[in-house]
């Protein structure tokens, strides 16, 4: 079932809401660049176990409209409350990858955790993605930056140098071409966006306030969101258990999607 919910007078979000009647409901957050099939590998699976899962495209995204302005964790944030108060959402397990998992983070500190009863984070930009006074576990500012400067002059490289990084394991080269065109769905504007919002974002005081059970799963060989990251959320949220994914990079949902859709799917019962 497809919805596309209003968060702003001008702005809908779309919504991929995979069996409704399932016994137990997983919301999915998907990481940049790409939108909410990136867990398509996961819906075959968890679906017919009788899960409920909701893929949503954030905005700038996707099949979400895609507005100039703001792309900041509150904002996104805020999208999720919309979506999840649309659909009358609760006691649901709400689940982000790399920036998505960030934003559910933020979601549970702005909001309180509001319809979560568990939270899910995959390979997370948490608590900062870049190195900070105190904090030299992210990547540099000057990658980052770099990001930014080739979207602008060649997205599509940009694109293609990224997905070169994101998997551990080689991927057939039409799974390539795939993943590459859900980054190419996204606009040129709102990829910037959220990359420069990476420069300005830290989730270290968020990470205290969640207060629900917290699976964290994360490939040691992640070149995007460094191990590090994880540890660092297993240290700051209570009540955390942290996995690591010895054979995986930063998409470990495909890396390791069998063993990952396991944990998530034990987890989230």
């Amino acid at each position: 079932m497809e919805h596309w919910i209003r968060v702003e007078p001008n702005v809908k979000i779309y919504v991929n809401d995979i069996n409704p009647r399932g016994s137990k409901t997983i919301l999915f957050i998907h990481g940049w660049p790409a939108n909410h099939q990136m867990f398509e590998y996961q819906y075959n699976q968890l679906v017919p176990q009788g899960y409920r899962c909701i893929g949503l495209d954030m905005r700038g995204f996707g099949k979400s409209d895609k507005p100039l302005g703001r792309y900041d964790y509150n904002r996104l944030a805020d999208d999720i409350r919309c979506v999840i108060g649309a659909l009358g959402l609760s006691n649901i397990t709400l689940g982000g990858h790399s920036t998505g998992g960030a934003v559910a983070i933020r979601y549970m500190a702005r909001h309180k955790g509001y319809g979560v009863s568990k939270l899910a984070l995959f390979a997370s930009a948490a608590p900062s993605l870049i190195q900070r006074p105190g904090f030299p576990y992210g990547t540099t500012r000057e990658v980052i930056e770099q990001i930014i400067k080739s979207t602008y002059e060649d997205r599509p490289k940009m694109l293609q140098d990224f997905g070169n990084i994101f998997f551990y394991h080689q991927v057939s080269p039409a799974f390539s071409d795939w993943f590459f065109l859900l980054g190419l769905e996204a606009a040129s504007w709102s990829t910037i966006a959220v990359s420069e919002a990476w420069l300005q974002e830290e989730l270290f005081l968020d990470l205290p306030q969640i207060h629900v059970p917290t699976l964290i799963l994360h490939g040691i060989h992640d070149q995007v969101c460094l191990y590090p990251l994880a540890e660092a959320q297993h240290q700051g949220i209570r009540n955390s258990v942290l996995i690591p994914f010895e054979n995986s990079g930063h998409g470990l949902f495909y890396d390791e999607r069998e063993r990952f859709n396991r944990e998530l799917s034990r987890f989230a019962q």
